[in-house]
């Protein structure tokens, strides 16, 4: 927990009620210890969502479709969204969310199945765009995916990061960090530098949730 808990709680509180169908796949999922969007970080995806506007949604980490759908509840009606999952216990779950008869905006979704950085190279070689990308997938991973995500993001596009704070251990020392994350570890920090040093790209970095990185791409 990077704030306060009693602060989050408070926040948290303030936010309307999901709709009956998003809350009971959110209960599922957390009594099942499968990790979604936080709840504050809900609450910033639809800001910017409703500030944005986006035509075309990029998400990298589909996990059980909770965050497609949930994008897709607060997004705009001609706006459609494309997600890439690659595990397969995680897919089958994400299968059976994404045709559940009871989310009625399921049919702007597209779930594209692989590799991550496989599934973005064919969207870059197939000339797609999007204007907005939520990048929520293995943390390790996102410098590489970062050249590919340039060239999806069209100008004045928006890319949001979650976990980029790793519980408040990214400002450790890396000798501080056990010995298996220290890749990880080295490689967010890498991430969130490069990020906030880029010239195409305009970044603020919020406590929010496990940390939220977001970045608007310069038109």
């Amino acid at each position: 927990m990077i704030v306060d808990e009693r602060i989050t709680a408070y926040i948290n509180s303030l936010e309307p009620e999901l709709p009956p169908e998003l809350s009971f796949l959110e209960r599922e999922a957390l009594e099942n210890h499968v990790p979604i969007i936080k709840k504050e970080t809900q609450g910033v995806l639809k800001f910017l969502l409703r500030l944005q506007q986006p035509k075309r949604i990029l998400e990298v980490g589909t996990a059980i479709g909770f965050s497609a759908l949930f994008m897709s509840e607060y997004s705009s009606s001609e706006c459609k969204i494309t997600t890439i999952e690659k595990v397969a216990m995680r897919l089958v779950e994400a299968e059976k969310n994404l045709s559940d008869s009871r989310f009625p905006h399921r049919d702007k979704i597209r779930l594209c199945k692989g590799e991550a950085l496989e599934v973005l190279k064919e969207l870059v070689a197939g000339k797609e765009s999007f204007d907005f990308i939520f990048l929520d997938a293995a943390k390790a991973q996102y410098m590489s995916f970062l050249p590919e995500l340039m060239k999806l993001l069209c100008g004045s596009g928006m890319l949001l990061t979650d976990n980029v704070l790793q519980d408040g251990t990214v400002t450790n020392s890396r000798y501080s960090i056990t010995r298996r994350d220290r890749t990880i570890h080295s490689r967010m920090r890498e991430y969130l530098y490069t990020i906030t040093h880029m010239e195409e790209l305009s970044t603020v970095i919020l406590p929010v949730g496990d940390g939220i990185a977001i970045s608007h791409k310069q038109g």
